[in-house]
């Protein structure tokens, strides 16, 4: 394996921004956490962090979203139709790559956390997965031969509309779609219809039945894609450790036997927590800078970061 390059990560979250200065999880130079508030004020102060800090050869980011990731598209490297207040069309890697002139890789947080679980992480060794996250919002990154699947946009498959348990009619939290898999499993969608944050309703009650059956058909659809060799799912309302076995079966149920999953006895196997907790959203952010390095090369990723 050639030597990993020393790439700056940021990982733009919706309350915090995390860089780090890393060629991966056992050579991190430097962690800087920053409160992620107005689009000037949060950039400039990335800019002071990454001015202080040499040598690195490239730029990765993961961002909330939506984001702009066609590079023929006007809005690459932008934050797009996000309802945070004055982020909406705010050129995030253009500025950055103009400052510091190396090549700048730019994507959505979950498709970085699913490239960081696939190098080093729940997925170590496996060029094909797909990452979940179940926390304030729900969204899924799908990687195959290592790379992010792209194509016009990046997947929004929080926002699938699942079937409904019996009698469940709800109406969901989301501003967009109601009832779709975010308005009706995320932290805060659950919270709204407990009326108390979700961590405190017990592994018994109710409401983790229709939770654990949307993930399931949420995790059908992957599978049906053809893509994921393994299914990490993570975020604040998945350290609700029960509700993985449910996930599981739910996912078996929901396929009634059309696609075979591995053996029960390797269903485990198949859909797991991730592996590097909070660290993975800006470790992803070293792999897409490495990425990019490689890119700008002619290459199809830095070869020290595509030997997962």
């Amino acid at each position: 394996m050639s030597e990993i390059p020393l790439v700056a990560g940021i990982e733009l979250g919706g309350t915090k921004c995390i860089c780090i200065l890393a060629r991966g999880p056992d050579a991190i130079e430097e962690i800087v956490r920053i409160p992620t508030t107005r689009p000037d004020e949060t950039l400039a102060a990335i800019e002071a962090v990454l001015d202080r800090w040499t040598g690195f050869v490239a730029i990765g980011i993961a961002s909330f979203g939506p984001v702009g990731i066609d590079r023929r598209g006007g809005d690459y490297g932008h934050i797009t139709s996000t309802p945070k207040p004055g982020w909406a069309g705010t050129d995030v890697a253009g500025r950055l790559q103009r400052r510091y002139a190396v090549p700048t890789g730019f994507h959505t947080d979950v498709v970085g956390a699913a490239l960081a679980e696939a190098r080093w992480g729940a997925a170590q060794g496996l060029a094909d997965i797909a990452y979940v996250t179940v926390g304030t919002g729900v969204g899924a990154g799908l990687i195959a031969g290592h790379r992010p699947v792209d194509g016009l946009m990046h997947s929004e498959l929080g926002h699938i509309r699942p079937v409904r348990t019996p009698g469940d009619d709800w109406i969901g939290t989301c501003p967009f779609h109601g009832a779709c898999l975010e308005g009706l499993v995320s932290g805060p969608a659950i919270a709204a219809r407990l009326g108390h944050p979700a961590d405190e309703a017990p592994a018994d009650h109710p409401v983790w039945t229709g939770v654990a059956e949307a993930l399931g058909q949420l995790c059908h659809t992957l599978v049906l894609t053809g893509i994921p060799r393994r299914i990490v799912i993570g975020g604040g309302v998945m350290g609700a450790g029960h509700l993985f076995p449910r996930v599981r079966a739910a996912l078996t149920r929901s396929l009634g036997g059309y696609i075979a999953l591995p053996e029960p006895t390797l269903v485990d196997t198949f859909v797991v927590p991730p592996a590097l907790g909070g660290n993975a959203g800006p470790l992803g952010a070293i792999i897409l800078g490495g990425q990019a390095l490689g890119d700008s090369v002619g290459g199809s990723g830095s070869s020290a970061f595509m030997s997962y």
